[in-house]
């Protein structure tokens, strides 16, 4: 599998309606999204998202609390995306036979990187240095619980303090290319930005023998 397959919707930033199918939190969602991406946070305006929507301010404070939630809310449908896609391809190579961990980690890794073409509007927002109080030490704590993660699944003795460190730079990497996959605009180049890491993580990802 490539992991680079465009979704639905996500980049164009279409979306229905509120009345035609879609729900209130997904209409509030995605102007917040529109909003936040155009403006940052700082600059971004709960009327402006709720006339985009369509959905009276008043509504967007009972199911988000404001700004701040929505943004949060945001973050975690991103987060648990990529948490999914993720565990599905693991699944997906396990139920194959696959029990190689760098070849289990690589799989991973472009399921993940796919998620990040995938949704890169939503990277692209959480790439930067604009967000909520105390974002940054979320982001950092499930970048955190990445790493253990990353560690179980290689096999690393995370007592080890060069076990620890090498998993610490692959999901490095991985981050890095993520954040690349989030200002990159061609398929193309998305596909060899994947390719061209994964080499690079089975390379990296190798035990010192």
């Amino acid at each position: 599998m490539s992991g680079i397959v465009e979704s639905a919707g996500t980049e164009a930033g279409g979306r229905p309606p509120a009345g035609q199918g879609g729900t209130v939190r997904r209409a509030l969602l995605d102007a917040a999204l529109e909003v936040f991406t155009e403006r940052g946070y700082t600059d971004a305006s709960l009327a402006e998202m709720a006339a985009r929507s369509g959905i009276p301010v008043g509504s967007l404070f009972q199911h988000y609390g404001g700004k701040q939630g929505l943004y949060l809310a945001l973050w975690e449908e991103f987060r648990e995306e990529q948490e999914r896609r993720t565990a599905a391809t693991l699944a997906s190579e396990r139920g194959r036979g696959v029990d190689d961990p760098v070849v289990l980690f690589v799989a991973g890794a472009r399921a993940y990187l796919g998620g990040a073409w995938d949704n890169r509007r939503l990277g692209r927002l959480f790439a930067e240095d604009d967000g909520p109080s105390g974002f940054d030490a979320l982001r950092r704590q499930w970048d955190r619980a990445w790493v253990r993660r990353n560690a179980r699944l290689l096999r690393v003795d995370e007592r080890r303090r060069a076990g620890r460190v090498r998993v610490s730079v692959l999901t490095t990497v991985i981050g890095g290319a993520a954040r690349e996959l989030a200002d990159c605009v061609d398929e193309t180049e998305a596909r060899e930005i994947v390719g061209e890491v994964c080499g690079i993580l089975v390379h990296l990802s190798t035990p010192p023998g």
